[in-house]
C-alpha cells in the first residue's frame, strides 16, 4: 500500500492534513509558550498539546516539528555573537526540511497514529504497542548523525494500555535531543504518569475572525451564514469543516423547524428527517444529526437557566423556539436531564445496531413528551 493509499485517521475530510497546513491560526499564546521554553535553552522533552477537537493541535505539532528540525542550534558567531532568538515557529515552505516533511521523507521525524491491521485490512480503532515500539528502530537508525529527532503521536488518547506503557518507558528515559509531541483531545484518558512527564500546551477555541481565516486556509466552501457556523462549530475549525461537508447548518435548521411544531409535532416532517439521516451510506450524517440534536437540547437547557436565548441564532427562528420551550430554570433543568437520558439511549442503541429510523423517531417523541 503506497503512502497515498494509506488511510489517515488524523486528517479531517475536506481539509488539508495538518502537515500540509502552512499557518497555525489563533494560538499565539501556545506558540509563545513553546518558543519561550526553546529560547531558554531548557526545552522539555515531552509536550502534551490539549484542547477541543479541531482547534489546531495537530497543526501546531507539525509546525513545532518543522521548526525544531529546520532551526540550527544557537552558536557563537564571531564578533557579532549568537544570532537573535527565533520569534516565530514559521519555516520557509521551500526549506529542505519543510519539503521533506510534506513528502513524508524527513528522517528526523516519526509520526504515530492508528494503523491498518494487516489481517483484516481495516484501520484499527486504537494505537497498539507495536506502533509505539517501532520508535526504537527509528531511534537507532536516526541517532548516528546526532541531530534532533521529533515524534508526533496523534492522538495519544487512542493508545491502548500496552501502547501507553511502551511510551511511558520512553518518557521516563528520554533519548537525547528528542522531542515528543502528544496530541490529546481528552488528556484525562491518559495515564497520570504520562501527563506528569509532559509539559502541557493548552489550545483555545477560535474566535469568529480566526475561524474565518482557518477555514479559508483549509479551502473550505464557507457558507454565507458564518455566524451560525461559528455558533454550532463552537470555535473548532474541524467541527466547522464537518458541518460544511455534511450540510450541518441545513440539518440544524430542519431540527429547529421540526421542534417549532411542538407540542403537536409534525410527524410527517419527523419521519422525513429520520429517513434522510438513516439512508444507506449516511452514517456520518446520522452521527451529526444526533450531535446537533444534543446541541439543541443543551441550548434549550442553557436558555432556561439564563432566562434568555443565546445572543446569536444558529438557525432562523431558534431564539423564539428556545424562549417558548425553555422560559425559565425549571424547564431548563428538564431539558438538561432529557439531554443526558437521550445521549445514553442513543449510545446504547448505536452500539447494538438498532434501526436508525426508529431511533431517530424515538428521540423526537421523547422531546415531544418533555415539551408537552
Amino acid at each position: 500500500m503506497s503512502d497515498s493509499d494509506t488511510p489517515e485517521p488524523d486528517r479531517i475530510d475536506g481539509a488539508p492534513h495538518p502537515r500540509e497546513t502552512a499557518r497555525v491560526i489563533g494560538q499565539n499564546a501556545a506558540q509563545r509558550a513553546f518558543l519561550d521554553s526553546y529560547n531558554s535553552g531548557r526545552l522539555h522533552h515531552g509536550w502534551l498539546l490539549t484542547g477541543p477537537r479541531g482547534v489546531g493541535k495537530a497543526t501546531l505539532a507539525w509546525a513545532i516539528a518543522r521548526f525544531l528540525l529546520a532551526t540550527p542550534d544557537a552558536q557563537e558567531d564571531g564578533l557579532f555573537g549568537a544570532p537573535p532568538p527565533p520569534a516565530s515557529l514559521d519555516v520557509d515552505p521551500e526549506h529542505p526540511v519543510a519539503r521533506r516533511i510534506l513528502a513524508r521523507s524527513e528522517p528526523g521525524l516519526f509520526h504515530i497514529t492508528r494503523t491498518v491491521n494487516e489481517k483484516t485490512k481495516r484501520l484499527r480503532d486504537q494505537i497498539v504497542a507495536d506502533d509505539v515500539r517501532s520508535l526504537n528502530r527509528f531511534m537507532s537508525l536516526s541517532s548516528a548523525d546526532g541531530g534532533r529527532r521529533v515524534v508526533i503521536i496523534d492522538s495519544a488518547d487512542e493508545m491502548n494500555t500496552q501502547a501507553a506503557n511502551a511510551l511511558l518507558k520512553m518518557l521516563e528515559e528520554p533519548p537525547a535531543r528528542t522531542t515528543l509531541l502528544l496530541v490529546s483531545h481528552q488528556p484525562s484518558r491518559l495515564l497520570p504518569t504520562i501527563r506528569s512527564r509532559c509539559r502541557e500546551l493548552r489550545l483555545s477555541t477560535l474566535s469568529p475572525d480566526d475561524m474565518a481565516l482557518a477555514l479559508a486556509q483549509a479551502g473550505a466552501d464557507t457558507p454565507a451564514d458564518t455566524a451560525a457556523l461559528a455558533e454550532l462549530g463552537a470555535g473548532s475549525v474541524g467541527e466547522a469543516v464537518r458541518l460544511i461537508n455534511l450540510d450541518g447548518l441545513k440539518i440544524y435548521a430542519e431540527l429547529v423547524a421540526l421542534y417549532a411544531t411542538l407540542p403537536r409535532l409534525d410527524r410527517q416532517r419527523a419521519l422525513k428527517l429520520a429517513e434522510a439521516a438513516a439512508a444507506r451510506g449516511a452514517e456520518a450524517r446520522l452521527d451529526l444529526l444526533f450531535h446537533l440534536n444534543d446541541l439543541l437540547l443543551t441550548r434549550l437547557a442553557r436558555a432556561g437557566a439564563m432566562g434568555q436565548p443565546p445572543a446569536t441564532e444558529a438557525a432562523p427562528g431558534e431564539a423564539a423556539l428556545l424562549a417558548r420551550l425553555s422560559p425559565g430554570p425549571r424547564q431548563g433543568r428538564a431539558w438538561a436531564e432529557l439531554a443526558q437520558t437521550i445521549s445514553a439511549r442513543v449510545g446504547h442503541a448505536r452500539a447494538v445496531n438498532l434501526d436508525p429510523v426508529a431511533l431517530v423517531l424515538d428521540t423526537v417523541f421523547k422531546i415531544q413528551q418533555t415539551a408537552a
